[in-house]
């Protein structure tokens, strides 16, 4: 056995810098020189900091002399959020002759996420564990501890900060310069986020681009946020409250709308069909109405966003599976993952190898650019690289609300879909159950 596989503290075996039972200690021996002033987020942080297997896992209370340039950056339905930048830097092992801890990346840039809506401790601490189960799923954006601003005394979760902002504000400005196979990938890449959520039976309730956050969405991973809704799925069944519907309309199922059934994964995939809806025409849902209760209505009955005839069939069929009036027709992630890959692997190989030429995808993408370039668009290109941005243009009616809100409306219909939904939506299936070599690329 090698010098590096024992912890020189406790002569165990250890993975080189992380002792578990080690660093327990120290951060016990340490509980008494902080608190937060509250009980349960000082019961929350010790018993995380007493399991953790690793510097990533750590959280902390983190002082607010601690950063420094604090400045609002956003504000949404349940708090506002704040850039700082954190100047003692992160746990990341422990020194051993100096009997202190070890920080690295000191001056890291962190958002402030405030709690000042939320009716108890209890929400925060639920969205803090879910941070810590979902970043470890590569999923979510990473969590670093709670801080309180002295002068409000409202306590704030510590972030990543994504600076690459949010994806809506991301179409906005970009979407004109966005290739189909980064499209495809954003898909994919985002359905891989929502099945790995999934699987830890947590259902996020809150799904929409506001919540898609990234350092660089051009070159850089997609992570989820806001998991203020979101909860492990059986928890709470008797929570009062738990009929209260609270999003943004557009991309909230119809059957939660209704109150026919309780937020389920179905849902979340309902929320990706919309999402999947505006990466492909950078337009956000129903963008030129009120989003009040009539629209919710409409929603119930069968009301969709108009998908443009050009976008790619087999696409446009995953946009209606996931947004299916029929909850039990709707794809799991794991079937969208899979299905979104193979989309992105076969018009990468064709593009950088030549390869499946007789790909449906493909054919499809080469149908769409054809049209695209006859049209004069500007989003024509397949290179990664762009010298200009431009912005699209679409106005946003003032009563179109895109941040989280209550919704309780009464008497809505039952669910269903419009009425060529269901002819429409078999005949695109049939259609691709075999793949068609003979396709016309001059037809749509």
């Amino acid at each position: 056995m090698s010098s590096d596989e024992i912890c020189p503290e406790c002569n165990q075996k250890w993975d080189g810098y992380w002792c578990k039972p080690c660093n327990s200690k120290h951060f016990q021996n340490d509980f008494n020189n902080w608190t937060s002033g509250n009980d349960k987020i000082d019961k929350f942080i010790r018993d995380v900091q007493l399991n953790t297997n690793d510097d990533l896992g750590v959280i902390e209370w983190i002082p607010y002399d601690k950063f420094e340039d604090v400045k609002q950056i956003g504000k949404g339905g349940y708090g506002t959020i704040h850039y700082a930048r954190r100047i003692d830097g992160q746990i990341h092992e422990w020194d051993i002759e100096n009997q202190q801890w070890k920080r690295y990346r000191k001056e890291v840039e962190v958002a402030l996420k405030n709690f000042d809506n939320f009716v108890n401790f209890n929400d925060v601490l639920n969205e803090m564990e879910i941070h810590l189960k979902t970043y470890f799923k590569f999923a979510s954006i990473r969590v670093y501890g709670i801080t309180q601003d002295p002068e409000t005394h409202s306590y704030m979760m510590v972030l990543e900060y994504a600076a690459g902002g949010n994806l809506r504000e991301y179409l906005k400005i970009n979407f004109n310069n966005i290739n189909w196979l980064q499209k495809l990938y954003k898909l994919y890449d985002l359905s891989e986020r929502l099945m790995n959520i999934h699987e830890l039976d947590i259902v996020h309730q809150d799904f929409h681009p506001g919540n898609i956050l990234s350092s660089d969405f051009k070159n850089s991973y997609i992570r989820i946020s806001d998991f203020g809704l979101s909860k492990l799925i059986g928890t709470n069944p008797n929570n009062p409250e738990k009929k209260n519907v609270v999003g943004v309309l557009p991309y909230i199922a119809p059957e939660v709308l209704s109150g026919d059934e309780e937020y389920t994964k179905a849902a979340d995939v309902y929320s990706f069909g919309i999402i999947t809806y505006e990466i492909v025409t950078g337009l956000p849902p129903y963008p030129d109405i009120p989003h009040d209760e009539d629209l919710a209505i409409k929603i119930c009955d069968g009301l969709r966003p108009k998908i443009p005839f050009h976008v790619p069939k087999l696409i446009t069929r995953t946009i209606m599976r996931c947004w299916d009036a029929r909850v039990t027709y709707r794809p799991t992630f794991k079937e969208l993952k899979d299905e979104l890959e193979k989309y992105y692997d076969d018009y990468f190989n064709y593009l950088e190898f030549g390869e499946n030429k007789d790909s449906e995808i493909v054919i499809q993408i080469k149908k769409v650019e054809k049209f695209s370039a006859n049209q004069g668009s500007t989003n024509t290109t397949t290179t990664t690289t762009t010298t200009t941005t431009t912005p699209l243009n679409y106005q946003t009616h003032p009563q179109a609300i895109y941040t989280s809100r209550l919704l309780n409306y009464s008497k809505l219909p039952k669910p269903k879909n419009e009425g060529n939904f269901e002819r429409e939506l078999e005949e695109l299936t049939k259609s691709f159950s075999h793949i068609n070599t003979n396709d016309d690329i001059d037809e749509f």
